[in-house]
């Protein structure tokens, strides 16, 4: 058994807003499955359990803003599915939303009654009540009491269901007062919907953009590097490759800077980590962020997971969709949290070179520019040849200059050999 918690999506989330429940209490889970949908600075991200279980308890209404690493709810074997939390076992400090918000949430029960042998009154869903920022209080009753889950039919629980009605909210006109089917007829029109998906507040954003980039400035000693990188061998096998292929399946140049990235990276543990309190601690593998400019402005840098081993055409695919989700919602809490280096390019703008801050709690950020036909020197002559300026922001307490520099060549020996990618 234990807590499912609020998730950090970065060094600069503090608190989320619980947006939806995606799961009710009772049900079977299996670990990576999207359970909550939880709204930040950043937008509406869907969070995933970590652990396959049951859903014994969820301790916290939609709507209610907690800070990170609250525990949410109990994912355990499914022997104690209850609707009070033993004081005993009671998260501290969680918030109590009122009956009434309770019952407007799909798949989660209202709140019992004061006395725990009385059933909860059931809720006047035309007037949910608002709900408060997290004090001290007792935990949200999170699932329908033992008493409640025997006084409906399954038939009227599976309808219960699909309407997202909260059965503690309804009266049963069955034997002993069990709920059943015909007692869902009028909830239809009553039943609370999941609340949709929020954008993301601009100028929210832009704030937590400036505290983070203000406390990384602030905290660590940034040096930078750059250098030229032939694309000649890159963009020539590029053309070769998507000549053969359909739009779809073709690649982009992105792709390819990506994976040279990620080798390098791989190649170059001192840069693909986080640095905490204890220090520098290297990943065990590179999951790469790739910085995204969002439609109204903003930034957001979800990860490409395991970048150095995909190859090009899934590498392709996943950054496609993580762009396509990035704008229009439905990125993961496990694609935000677990950058160990990011990329930032700035290539359709028409920029030589960007210089990019590091995002804590990372050491590195590369950037690439855009590619443009420039004179190169090749074997005693000149020639025009497609260049890109390749950036890179490093933590001076993980590595230095030296490390930095043969990290951009690998970079660059990697574009020289495309077809190895």
């Amino acid at each position: 058994m234990s807590d499912f918690l609020m998730p950090s999506l970065g060094a600069d989330m503090e608190a989320g807003t619980l947006v939806e429940w995606l799961v009710a209490p009772g049900e079977r889970v299996t670990k990576g499955q999207v359970i909550a949908v939880v709204e930040t600075a950043k937008g509406a991200i869907d969070v995933e359990v970590f652990e396959s279980g049951v859903v014994e308890a969820c301790y916290v209404a939609p709507h209610t803003k907690v800070p990170v690493g609250t525990p949410l709810a109990r994912i355990g074997s499914g022997e104690r599915v209850v609707s009070e939390i033993p004081a005993s076992e009671s998260p501290a400090a969680m918030p109590a939303p009122e009956a009434d918000t309770m019952a407007s949430a799909p798949g989660v029960a209202p709140a019992p009654a004061a006395e725990p042998s009385s059933p909860a009154p059931a809720a006047e869903p035309s007037s949910p009540a608002p709900v408060a920022e997290p004090d001290s209080a007792a935990p949200v009753a999170a699932a329908t009491p033992e008493g409640l889950r025997s006084a409906a039919s399954p038939a009227a629980r599976r309808r219960a269901r699909e309407l997202g009605v909260a059965l503690g909210a309804l009266s049963g006109s069955g034997p002993e007062g069990a709920i059943v089917l015909r007692d869902l007829d009028g909830a239809a029109g009553r039943a609370t919907r999941p609340a949709p998906r929020g954008g993301f507040d601009p100028d929210e954003m832009r704030r937590a953009i400036a505290a983070t980039m203000s406390r990384a400035k602030r905290e660590i000693p940034h040096f930078y590097l750059a250098t030229s990188v032939d694309l000649y061998a890159a963009d020539a096998w590029l053309a070769d490759y998507n000549r053969e292929r359909p739009p779809e399946a073709r690649l982009l140049m992105a792709a390819l800077f990506m994976k040279a990235t990620a080798r390098a990276l791989a190649r170059y543990p001192q840069l693909n980590g986080h640095y905490g309190e204890a220090g520098f601690q290297p990943a065990e593998r590179v999951d790469l962020g790739m910085a995204i400019h969002l439609r109204g402005g903003g930034l957001i840098a979800p990860a490409l997971t395991d970048a150095a081993a995909l190859a090009l055409p899934a590498l392709m695919e996943r950054l496609q969709d993580l762009v396509r989700r990035a704008r229009r919602g439905g990125l993961r809490a496990s694609e935000l949290g677990s950058p160990t280096a990011t990329v930032t390019a700035l290539g359709e703008q028409g920029v030589d070179t960007v210089y990019g801050v590091i995002h804590p709690p990372q050491v590195a950020m590369i950037g690439f520019g855009s590619p443009r036909r420039r004179p190169v020197a090749v074997d005693e002559m000149l020639a025009i040849r497609p260049v890109v300026e390749v950036s890179l922001a490093a933590d001076h307490r993980v590595c230095d200059g030296h490390l930095g520099a043969r990290f951009l060549n690998e970079i660059d020996a990697q574009l020289q050999q495309p077809e190895a990618l």
